[in-house]
């Protein structure tokens, strides 16, 4: 029961160190880092934070299409943070 104990904790500190890797991947100078970070975020659930962020690189992206994912991404968790009420106001980026 202990070493399941260990290994789960040890899952939860890989997978934190995976989820701000692919943040960090956002802003990289290359395309495809980029795209496949906003892959890993799309399956992440809707917060405040993560939305944020994605407004922030929606005004940075310099690619249209890394943009238009970005926003549908965006829209889909609005969406998803009204359903739950979580508090995220619907502004244009």
């Amino acid at each position: 029961m202990l070493a399941a104990a260990a290994a789960g904790a040890l899952a939860a500190v890989i997978i934190r160190g995976q989820i701000s890797r692919y943040q960090r991947d956002l802003f990289s100078p290359r395309a495809f880092k980029r795209l496949a970070a906003l892959g890993h975020i799309s399956r992440e659930p809707a917060s405040v934070d993560l939305i944020r962020l994605l407004r922030d690189f929606i005004a940075w992206e310099p690619r249209r299409m890394l943009r238009e994912r970005a926003q549908a991404i965006v829209d889909r968790m609005l969406e998803e943070a009204d359903a739950r009420r979580i508090g995220v106001k619907a502004e244009t980026a």
